[in-house]
């Protein structure tokens, strides 16, 4: 996976400007300010690299040093990037990390700062990535490739490289090549397919290949030859030409998350006028070489190659990587691995075909006129008719329609219509205003587990609407609830109760205390201690040869509201030793082995009269090892844990300052721990009711989309509309309507929602109809792509239906199987293609009758090809035809 960093077309133009930067980077002692120039400054040049840090505790950072407090909640603490490794024992980086939700990456300098600062926790490495520098922008190498290299001669030694030069360099050298001989590479994928890799002068990022693929070079012999027409280990691409199938039953090779390329490229390769198009090769005829505004004819000549190797019949999947690199050389941000989207696949997709294939070579200027008040009909055939007098194309004649625009000033009632022209739908979903979310309810019955709860809440509400959901739940008051997230053994943030729920994300772990109803009713009486629980460990300075302690976080934090007068050591001590009762181990075993129990510990305590020193007093600090310090620790040595004051994350560098809100550390001896804490018990929750009832899932019918789409809305204050007769810009009512349809529809469901504190994906079940009739036209169902799980863990499949013998099939990258009708309307419905029904051909072949076997395997027998069903679905609009 790539990062983007800085298109090349503004890299010269800001290169002063890093100078600048750094100049006054070195000037200014201000270290958010020093961090943010290194930052900028560096940003504009290249040969050079990139840190990954977590992305909360950079924001947590962020907040520290606006507020320059340090014994605000917002203190980071040493720098923490648990969170983005798979396990810590090998810091495996996970995979599908997001840039600017899991991680930001920061300049080398800024890193450096930022260590010297705060250091790094525990023996975690420095995620440092390269900075590669393209001909048209310049990326951040996330995930570095692995590639495996060998020599056709010596398939035994294979050397595992990461790099991004040009790969015949570096094998050349790796080997030991003469210079001047002559090469060729192969590149083997994990699916043991092998395809020549022709142009041996493109770095790693051009030509496709991804981790875990084999290079294999060959060497041309004295007498002109090659050893091998191809590497005898492996089955060829080419060994494919003996396979015979259904032309179009075909699946695409994912070259590393390119599932939502795939998913595209098959429903428009199962869109008859636009497939039939390419395989008689009209396309050559009018691909358009100097068209500014296109790609010089390669994005249609590479998208070509994709359909006939898809409709030759002799490839049971084909491998898109000529079509992947054509896609992330004209459109960086489908450069690399990354995840995307298959509405904005198709979008580019439909536009550089458009532009490649305009049979208009010098478009011309055409002024537009208004309306005034002409009939509907007049003005929209001149709108069509400026707009192929411009654009005039197989895209234009297969996808495009015409929407009618209008407008209607607030004031002086002006109303302008216009007509535009679109190549798909995007309808938004009926949008739900409430949200589920799930929380932890964390009781004051120190023997009660917490409880997972499932709360359904207003989007738009507040913190106090999920308490006021739970208290519903638990009976529990709402002036009694805290609501905090819990990240990390710590308090990632203590919420108030009128803040936005829209600051809460759907993966953030939600904790809500129950405090005593004193803490609010009698303010002043009591105080919110935040306590963590640490473990203490000891270890030699090997410089100074002195003992030092060191403690690290474990187990959930606890919110507890306690009298002021009850603030003394030995006081809380009885109070957090109650409070951690489920979690303390006092089984007859421990007892026997010397160990008091809770009520025994604490007779004992009572008996002997710790001293009453207040948690201010210690600060967080190590006492001394004076003769008052050693008769403390004699009369508190049977204590199961000691307690100190600490900062908001869990350090005893600071002592609590009097406004902020206090942080009190559990510190446990780690054989008291052993024996005297069951972690595993601490751990454990259970789950309310709530959870065990499914989320029901909410169905909309298309046509309700549909009309969302058309209904009137007034414009945004970022947008708005100036009016003619006002002289000013007005926020005008709108509305659209479908006023000439195209022969292939494609309806695209939007169904993710993006804010500026979240995004998310509307799950709701669309229910469309396999034949459609719109303003008065019939529309068969041609093809579905699919959209599954979340944002940045989904996965992309299609449904189509093969033009030849109309049998329904389902495509998951290079698998292809039967579908049935019945299977085709499920939430995960994403792009449907719609095909009118006085267009199309019918089918020339019978579909195959055993629809339970593999679309590879022969057909048995074939059947009479019965129609779909016909669901009706009327809209009634203008309709020019």
């Amino acid at each position: 996976m790539y990062s983007f960093v800085l298109t090349n077309s503004i890299k010269k133009e800001t290169r002063h400007l890093a100078v600048i930067c750094q100049s006054l980077a070195a000037q200014i002692k201000d270290p958010l300010l020093q961090l943010w120039l290194c930052h900028y400054s560096i940003l504009f040049l290249t040969n050079t690299c990139r840190y990954l840090v977590e992305r909360r505790w950079y924001e947590q950072w962020k907040e520290y040093v606006v507020t320059g407090d340090q014994n605000s909640s917002s203190f980071p603490g040493q720098i923490d990037n648990t969170e983005l490794f798979e396990e810590l024992d090998s810091y495996h980086l996970k995979e599908r990390l997001v840039e600017n939700e899991d991680f930001v990456l920061i300049p080398a300098e800024a890193w450096r700062n930022l260590l010297a600062w705060y250091g790094m926790v525990d023996d975690q490495p420095a995620l440092e990535r390269k900075v590669v520098d393209l001909p048209s922008t310049v990326k951040v190498e996330v995930y570095p490739v692995e590639i495996f290299l060998c020599l056709h001669s010596n398939m035994e030694n294979v050397v595992t490289a990461q790099f991004s030069h040009t790969i015949q360099k570096v094998m050349m050298k790796q080997f030991e090549v003469v210079e001047g001989a002559e090469t060729r590479l192969w590149m083997k994928s994990s699916d043991t397919c092998c395809e020549r890799l022709r142009n041996v002068h493109v770095n790693v990022l051009d030509s496709c290949l991804i981790s875990g693929m084999t290079v294999i070079m060959e060497m041309r012999n004295a007498d002109g030859t090659w050893p091998s027409s191809r590497p005898q280990i492996m089955n060829s691409v080419e060994e494919q030409e003996s396979y015979r199938g259904q032309p179009g039953v075909c699946g695409l090779t994912n070259l590393g998350n390119t599932c939502f390329m795939n998913s595209a490229l098959q429903c428009l390769s199962n869109t008859p006028p636009l497939t039939e198009y390419f395989l008689r090769s009209a396309y050559l005829e009018e691909l358009n070489f100097t068209n500014p505004l296109g790609m010089k004819g390669e994005i249609a000549e590479a998208y070509a190659d994709v359909t006939k190797q898809m409709w030759s019949e002799r490839h049971y999947s084909v491998v898109p990587r000529l079509f992947k690199t054509k896609v992330g050389h004209f459109a960086s941000q489908f450069l690399g691995y990354q995840q995307h989207d298959s509405q904005e696949l198709l979008s580019f997709l439909l536009d550089g075909l458009h532009e490649d294939l305009n049979r208009v070579k010098n478009k011309e200027y055409i002024e537009l006129r208004d309306a005034d008040g002409r009939p509907d009909q007049e003005v929209a055939e001149e709108a069509w008719h400026n707009h192929r007098r411009r654009n005039n194309s197989v895209i234009v004649d297969t996808f495009h329609g015409l929407f009618k625009s209008t407008l209607v000033c607030p004031e002086c009632r002006k109303v302008s219509v216009t007509f535009d022209p679109f190549c798909y739908l995007s309808v938004p979903l009926p949008f739900s205003k409430d949200r589920v979310m799930e929380v932890f309810f964390v009781s004051l019955d120190p023997v009660a587990k917490p409880v997972q709860h499932r709360l359904v809440v207003p989007k738009a509400g507040k913190v106090f609407d999920l308490c006021s959901a739970l208290s519903e739940m638990t009976n529990v008051s709402v002036n009694q609830m805290v609501v905090a997230d819990v990240f990390n053994h710590r308090f990632y943030k203590i919420y108030h109760a009128d803040e936005s729920l829209s600051c809460i994300l759907d993966r953030d772990d939600i904790f809500v205390y129950e405090l005593s109803s004193r803490s609010v009713e009698e303010e002043g009486d009591e105080v919110v201690l935040a306590l963590y629980l640490r473990e203490r460990s000891q270890y030699r300075d090997s410089g100074s040869g002195s003992s030092s302690c060191g403690t690290s976080l474990f187990g959930h934090p606890l919110l507890m509201a306690v009298p002021r007068v009850q603030c003394s050591r030995n006081a809380l001590y009885h109070l957090f030793l109650q409070r951690l009762d489920s979690a303390s181990a006092s089984c007859s075993a421990e007892a026997s082995a010397g160990v008091p129990t809770n009520s025994q510990q604490g007779a004992g305590l009572q008996q002997q009269q710790p001293c009453e020193t207040e948690v201010e007093e210690e600060k967080g600090e190590c006492l001394p090892q004076t003769n008052e310090r050693k008769g403390y620790q004699a009369r508190c040595r049977k204590l199961l844990f000691s307690i100190q004051a600490v900062n908001s994350n869990g350090t005893t560098e600071r002592g609590m300052g009097e406004d902020a809100q206090p942080y009190v550390a559990i510190d446990w001896d780690p054989d008291m721990k052993k024996k005297c804490y069951n972690e595993n018990e601490a751990e454990k929750y259970v789950k309310h009711q709530s959870m065990e009832v499914p989320h029901q899932q909410t169905t909309v019918q298309l046509q309700e989309c549909i009309e969302l789409f058309t209904t009137v809305e007034i414009l945004e204050e970022e947008n708005p509309w100036y009016c003619p007769i006002c002289k000013k810009h007005q926020l005008a009512t709108k509305k659209l309507d479908l006023w000439s349809l195209p022969e292939v529809l494609i309806i695209h469901l939007k169904r993710f929602s993006y804010t500026k504190y979240s995004r998310e994906k509307l799950d709701i079940i669309v229910d469309f109809p396999l034949r459609l009739v719109i303003s008065c036209l019939r529309y068969d169902l041609i093809a579905v792509s699919n959209h599954y799980g979340g944002l940045r863990d989904g996965h992309y499949t299609s449904y189509a239906r093969n033009k030849d013998n109309g049998q329904w099939y389902y495509f998951d990258d290079n698998k292809v199987t039967y579908a049935r009708e019945e299977q085709i309307v499920t939430n995960a419905a994403y792009l449907l293609f719609y095909h009118r029904q006085d267009k199309i051909r019918q089918p020339t072949l019978l579909p195959p009758s055993d629809s339970s076997s593999s679309p590879a395997q022969p057909y048995a027998r074939q059947t009479t090809y019965s129609k779909i069903m016909d669901i009706n679905m009327i809209l009634v609009t203008p309709l020019l035809l």
